[in-house]
Parts: C-alpha cells; sequence; structure tokens
C-alpha cells in the first residue's frame, strides 16, 4: 500500500520501485513501530483528536498484529503493495479495522515515524550492548581474580619488557570495556528525546501533546525542533562509533588470543570449541574465531564511515538518502555483538599456561630494570646502573643464560657492586611485588583494583 498515491497517475516504475523499497531490512522495526502507534493513537484519543472507538479499534489491531509477527503467522511480504514497515502496520490494520486505521497516521509523518522507530530501535540495542559487555567484563573480572600471582612478561613493541601478572594485563582490558560500557550509556542518555509530533519537519497543527507520547514511549521529553527531529542522525553515528571502538577493544584481545595461542608462545590454549582445522594439515588448530573478531572490525568501520558519508552533505530537513542509515547500521550491530558474545565464551573456555608464562618472562630479560633499580639503591647513578646491567645482558646472551642464573661472581666482574642480595632483588616475584602504585601489577594494588571492578559492575 502506498501512503502518497493520491497525486499520481502513473505506476512506479518496477526497478524504481525495487530501489526505493525498504522493507526488506526495516521489517526488524516492527515491534518498535507498533509501540509507537499504540502511543500515538492512546495520545490523539486523550488530546480528542480521534475518538475513543477508534482508539480501541486500533490498539486491538495493532496488539493482534503484534502477536502474529511473534508466534508467526503473520509474515512480511516482499511485494509492491508495501514499501516500508510503516506502510505494512498501517495497511494491514486498516485492512482488518476500517477507516479507524486510517486515522491512525493523524498529525504525523512517516519522517518523525521512522526517526521514532530508529530512537527506539538503537536505545534497545544500546541496552543489549551494554549487558553484553557487562558480561565479558565479569569474565574478564574473573580471570583476573584467579590470576593475580600469575607472571608473565609485559611488552612494549612486542618485546619482553618487565615482569607483570596475567590479572594486571586482563585488567587493561577490564578498563577498555567499562569505557565502552560507559560511552554507551552516555550515548542512551543524549539520544532519548522522543521525535515524534515533529511532522514532515514543521509540526502540525493538531493540539498534539508530544510530551505524553514521550511519556509513554519511556522518553525523557519531546526533542525542541522539528527540523533536527527528522533529520538527526547524529545519535546513531554516536552508537556506531562506539561500536566501532568496542570492536577496535575486541582486535586487540584477539590478536594477542591468536599471538598467545601460536606454538612459540604457547601461553593459551583456544579450546576446540571455539578453533577450527585444516582440510590439508592434520596437526593444525587454528583459532579462527579471534581471528574472525579482528577481521570483523572492519565491517563496523565501515557503516560508520558510510552512514557519516551520507549525512556529510545532506541539507534540511529529511531526504531519501537518509534510508542508508539502516543497511550497514544493522549489520554493525549484528556483528558487533556476535563478536562480543564469542569473546566472552573463547575466554571463559580459554586454559592459560602459567608455567610457560613465568618461564618467558625469566628469559626475556624482563627484571632488567629491577636490576638497575638496585643498583641504584646501592648509590649507582641511574644512567650508570643501566650501562652496567645493558652488559650483563649482552654476557646472558653470549652465555644463552637469564639475569638469574649469573653466578656472583658473574654479577661481580661487571660491577662490585653486586652482592648476594640481589637474587632476590630480581627475582620475578620481588620484581612485581614491589610495584605498589595506583594501577601497577604489586599485590596490593591489584586487591584494590579488583575490588574497585566488582563494586562498578
Amino acid at each position: 500500500m502506498k501512503l502518497w498515491g493520491g497525486r499520481f497517475t502513473q505506476k512506479t516504475d518496477s526497478l524504481a520501485q525495487e530501489f526505493n523499497e525498504s522493507l526488506s531490512f526495516d521489517q526488524r522495526f516492527w515491534r518498535q513501530d507498533i509501540r509507537g502507534s499504540i502511543a500515538h493513537a492512546t495520545m490523539l484519543a486523550d488530546r480528542k483528536i480521534i475518538s475513543e472507538e477508534d482508539r480501541k479499534a486500533i490498539l486491538q489491531g495493532l496488539t493482534q498484529i503484534a502477536e502474529e509477527l511473534e508466534n508467526g503467522t503473520l509474515t512480511f511480504e516482499n511485494d509492491s503493495d508495501y514499501e516500508d514497515i510503516h506502510s505494512f502496520i498501517e495497511g494491514t490494520l486498516t485492512e482488518r479495522i476500517g477507516d479507524a486505521g486510517k486515522r491512525l497516521h493523524t498529525g504525523r509523518s512517516r519522517n518523525d515515524q521512522v526517526a521514532l522507530d530508529m530512537k527506539l530501535y538503537i536505545r534497545d540495542e544500546i541496552d543489549e550492548t551494554g549487558a553484553l559487555l557487562t558480561t565479558l567484563l565479569s569474565e574478564i573480572l574473573k580471570i583476573m581474580e584467579e590470576n593475580t600471582d600469575t607472571v608473565m612478561p609485559g611488552f612494549t613493541h612486542l618485546q619482553k619488557a618487565q615482569p607483570t601478572t596475567l590479572a594486571h594485563h586482563f585488567g587493561a582490558y577490564f578498563e577498555m570495556f567499562l569505557r565502552d560500557r560507559s560511552r554507551m550509556a552516555d550515548c542512551r542518555k543524549r539520544l532519548n528525546l522522543c521525535p515524534l509530533g515533529a511532522g514532515a519537519f514543521a509540526g502540525t497543527t493538531y493540539p498534539l501533546d508530544r510530551d505524553e507520547t514521550a511519556r509513554l514511549l519511556d522518553f525523557d521529553g519531546p526533542t525542541r525542533n522539528s527540523m533536527d527531529s527528522v533529520s538527526d542522525r547524529d545519535y546513531l553515528i554516536e552508537y556506531l562509533s562506539d561500536l566501532a571502538m568496542t570492536a577496535m577493544h575486541l582486535s586487540r584481545l584477539a590478536e594477542e588470543i591468536i599471538i598467545w595461542n601460536t606454538n612459540e608462545y604457547r601461553f593459551v590454549e583456544i579450546a576446540d570449541t571455539y578453533s577450527t582445522g585444516s582440510s590439508i594439515m592434520p596437526q593444525k588448530k587454528n583459532p579462527d574465531i579471534a581471528e574472525l573478531i579482528r577481521g570483523k572490525t572492519g565491517r563496523v568501520y565501515g557503516a560508520l564511515t558510510g552512514l557519516l558519508t551520507v549525512m556529510k552533505g545532506l541539507p534540511l530537513a529529511y531526504n531519501k538518502d537518509m534510508q542508508e542509515d539502516k543497511e550497514g547500521a544493522f549489520d554493525a550491530i549484528d556483528t558487533a555483538l556476535s563478536c562480543i558474545r564469542l569473546m566472552t565464551g573463547m575466554l571463559a573456555a580459554m586454559k592459560f599456561n602459567h608455567a610457560r608464562m613465568e618461564n618467558s618472562a625469566k628469559g626475556g630479560f624482563t627484571n632488567a630494570t629491577d636490576a638497575a633499580d638496585y643498583l641504584v639503591g646501592k648509590g649507582v647513578p641511574f644512567r650508570d646502573a643501566h650501562g652496567i646491567v645493558g652488559q650483563l645482558v649482552l654476557m646472558c646472551i653470549e652465555k644463552n643464560k637469564a639475569l638469574d642464573d649469573l653466578s656472583l661472581e658473574e654479577f661481580r666482574e661487571v660491577s662490585p657492586v653486586f652482592a648476594e642480595d640481589v637474587y632476590d632483588a630480581i627475582s620475578m616475584k620481588t620484581c612485581i611485588a614491589k610495584r605498589n602504585t595506583v594501577g601497577a601489577p604489586g599485590p596490593e594494588a591489584m586487591r584494590h583494583e579488583i575490588e574497585a571492578c566488582r563494586s562498578l559492575l
């Protein structure tokens, strides 16, 4: 059913109709569209714009349509009669209840209707994203709680740098995903104004109560400018930007899991349930899920870039270009949420090789900074201490030893300042235990961090 056919004398070209339709993808709005229509009809009746009889018929009809769509007895027909979800719902309603269905659209336009549907949909998706991030954060916190004593090398430039703990390492990802959740909540606050009642862009002569409509739909209030109401997609761009940030964090974590899963590292073992094999090499166990999470980040970025490009040159108010806000966004949302779910499951099933991690920390001279600090504590200027330990590292490389494995005589060959207490000073346990400033990996610092993380969840 076309809602605008009165002034037209020719049938729409079939290719143009196919190019123009959106029911094939905006049908996922049906819950939001029906919810908005119920609120609109309720307000219209309260303002005496339509009769109580019409309201009753409309609400009963919409409720029945929702039930049938939910249970599958009513399905979407992708034919030329319905170009979008709005005409499908209104057309189906009118077929069932007659003229009362034709009065539903009083005082609104598809411009403010689709703006409402998108806002309701994105609000629901933000809530789901926040819940999924909370589950992921809970899994990361569990890893932190269980691994405060799991020593591993920390890296800069992908080179072993200083010893840390697995709890400390995952604490960094906790902070990333916590910020993501916070950004989602901020986005929700900004979008939570109701555009319904803005009309095509100039409001309406009907005495609508936009505050009532906003209240019925759990908005904080109505939007303040009717032109902006129908042409605003900032909230969607912001949400896609937040999803892109989340996808980037997921990709960074996926990359580390991929590296840690290699034979060269063997820090982790990804469960069979999140791995695949090779069609030709029987020994292979590939981290395909982690790789796909890393790869699908590009799809989320693409949706954000695509919508920014669509919106960059649009004059006020509504333009049909804005129909392009949906397909890319839907794909990005589906993709990002799937990646969050899969990362959570993969972490829950993953095994960590504690011994391998600690041996890697010892073998990478990650305690070299602590050896320099030891000398500083004995009165050696730091720059001299830095050079002394550099010489010790060269000696270790030549002799294929770790710093811990050098004899006291070997230490003293380079500097007579070294004494027996050097071994305790540069042990992995001591290196970590001494670092208890806020945010550091030491046991006291990590205890406070984990307590804070628990409270934030």
